[in-house]
């Protein structure tokens, strides 16, 4: 039977539970989603039923090493004072080395991996069951230099890791420090995409409009602006967080090296959180008492 892959994404968001184990319950169940959550709460498959709808937006970045490979992993739970304690964190560590230790194509198969006996979806389960919170493994990257490869966690909040070719593990970690403090969106002008150019050109051109300047002229502020601008996302166009008297670029130069790859985790960037309206609750109460 064919399940639509948004009525599994349905099933997942509501128990907790891994795709495959979600697919399973709706072909049982002949696609009923509400069957197929009952079918796994009898089985014990949705013990965090009612947590998996709750947001998770806290949480740690963990790296995991070895030699010129990393993985980054981001695991989210729903407050700070359990991103903190110790078995959220040896979670989140056994997460980061299955990651760098077996290829997993994605976060379900990830979690699907045994580590000392049990899966890791098993463990995220059981430790939703204790702690009484909602426990997500969001997102995971592996990243291999051919060169130096730098880590940097900044806490737990913000991670890291930038990959050489060339260079030194110093300079490796102090450009992942500076990907960490400064965010880049890409590592240079050519990597930035054609329609986010242009629509930067379009923005620039639009706030000359009024100014008296031949078209020449304003043509030639809009570019110089845009390599501004480009400065301004790019790795290589940024000053260097330890040094702004230089560029990233001017840096790599000196060490003949270049970035090959780079990329940074925040806890919770792009989660929305939900937001307490507290005025507008006791508003809605009393409008429905009148």
């Amino acid at each position: 039977m064919n399940i639509p892959a948004d009525t599994v994404k349905q099933l997942r968001e509501r128990t907790g539970a891994g795709m495959m184990e979600c697919k399973k319950a709706l072909v049982e169940t002949q696609g009923d989603l509400d069957a197929a959550a009952e079918l796994m709460r009898k089985s014990g498959l949705a013990k965090a039923d009612k947590k998996a709808a709750r947001v998770a937006a806290e949480g740690a970045i963990v790296v995991h090493r070895l030699g010129k490979s990393a993985a980054m992993v981001e695991v989210n739970c729903e407050t700070d004072f359990v991103a903190r304690s110790e078995e959220f964190q040896a979670f989140a560590g056994d997460v980061a080395k299955a990651a760098l230790e077996h290829p997993a194509p994605s976060v379900d198969a990830l979690v699907q991996l045994d580590v000392n006996g049990s899966t890791l979806e098993e463990r995220r389960r059981a430790l939703i069951a204790k702690i009484g919170e909602n426990i997500a493994v969001r997102r995971f990257v592996r990243v291999s230099a051919p060169g130096a490869l730098g880590d940097y966690l900044h806490g737990a909040r913000i991670g890291s890791l930038v990959a050489l070719e060339g260079g030194n593990e110093a300079l490796a970690r102090d450009l992942a420090m500076h990907v960490a403090a400064i965010n880049p969106a890409y590592i240079d002008a050519s990597a930035v995409p054609g329609d986010v150019l242009d629509k930067e050109r379009e923005i620039l051109t639009e706030q000359t409009k009024g100014e008296k300047k031949p078209p020449e002229i304003i043509a030639k502020m809009v570019e110089g602006r845009l390599r501004k601008y480009l400065a301004e996302i790019t790795l290589l166009g940024q000053p260097f967080v330890k040094d702004p008297e230089i560029t990233v670029e001017k840096l790599l130069k000196k060490s003949a090296a270049r970035v090959v790859e780079f990329v940074r985790y925040e806890v919770g960037s792009g989660i929305e959180k939900k937001q307490d309206d507290f005025v507008g609750e006791v508003m809605a109460q009393v409008k429905k008492q009148h």
